[in-house]
């Protein structure tokens, strides 16, 4: 039998070791990168948008959703001034739109996607024993409404603007509603908790912002239809996004069965694509 040489078993290693690391390289997949989508979001979408995040990360692992949630006038203040974001979602087309006319937006993904409309709440004690909007020019009441700027204190106001406009109410019970507001509040995510605490007899909020866990702490009323305002929501893609192609997916998901049936369950009304 013919003893291998030296030079023989180190050419031998050499070949197992490289096919050791051929191996190696053949089974060895690197993980894919994990993409973070950072959504500028009303603060009235809170909840909701709190709970489809969770839904499209179980459904797509190698993408985080962080949120920012607040005002659509602050959000929108912040995008000017260079903030980095990949989606906007606005309560407010006015916001949106300012946007777009900056060459903030990639306007061709803009829509809008959702309804929402103002509603009263009040206490559960309810001790200024309101019992619609007809009650809110009473002497004493405590009111509180969004700032002119935020979209929801912008529809009261235009709500408030229909009732003066109708003779059954007037110039003067618009005056009267307007005297007793106590507090005006740049985010409705801040409402529900001064009445729960006392500070206020009650409040004009979206209907969506009472959520079944409210139901224990206030009363909603529903506004007349006549005098309601319909709040239309659009969500769209920043121009300077570096992630479009996951943005895309992730509107697509707001927009679609998965998304609808929780903002359905907040109390939305989501307009079909």
């Amino acid at each position: 039998m013919k003893v291998p040489t030296p030079a023989t078993l180190v050419a031998i290693c050499l070949l197992m070791i490289a096919g050791l690391l051929v191996a190696g390289c053949t089974t060895t997949e690197q993980a894919p990168e994990t993409t973070t989508l950072t959504v500028f979001t009303a603060a009235s979408l809170t909840g909701a948008f709190t709970d489809i995040g969770k839904a499209y990360e179980a459904q797509n692992e190698n993408v985080k959703v962080d949120f920012v949630f607040d005002g659509s006038q602050t959000l929108r203040t912040q995008i000017e001034q260079g903030a980095n974001a990949d989606i906007f979602v606005s309560a407010s087309t006015k916001h949106m739109k300012a946007l777009q006319d900056g060459g903030f937006m990639e306007n061709s993904t803009v829509t809008p996607f959702l309804g929402n409309s103002l509603a009263l709440i009040v206490p559960v004690e309810n001790q200024a024993g309101i019992a619609g909007v007809a009650d809110l020019n009473k002497p004493g009441v405590k009111l509180v409404i969004g700032t002119k700027d935020v979209p929801f204190g912008d529809y009261t106001r235009q709500m408030l603007d229909k009732m003066a406009a109708d003779p059954a109410y007037g110039q003067a019970y618009k005056d009267a509603v307007m005297k007793n507001v106590v507090s005006e509040e740049t985010a409705v995510s801040s409402v529900v908790p001064k009445l729960a605490l006392g500070e206020a007899d009650a409040a004009i909020v979206y209907k969506s912002d009472v959520s079944k866990d409210d139901l224990t702490k206030v009363t909603r009323f529903d506004i007349p239809a006549e005098y309601n305002v319909v709040a239309t929501y659009p969500l769209g893609i920043l121009a300077e996004s570096a992630s479009k192609t996951e943005a895309a997916s992730f509107i697509a998901f707001v927009r679609g069965p998965d998304g609808s049936a929780i903002l359905t369950e907040y109390g939305f009304d989501p307009i079909s694509g």
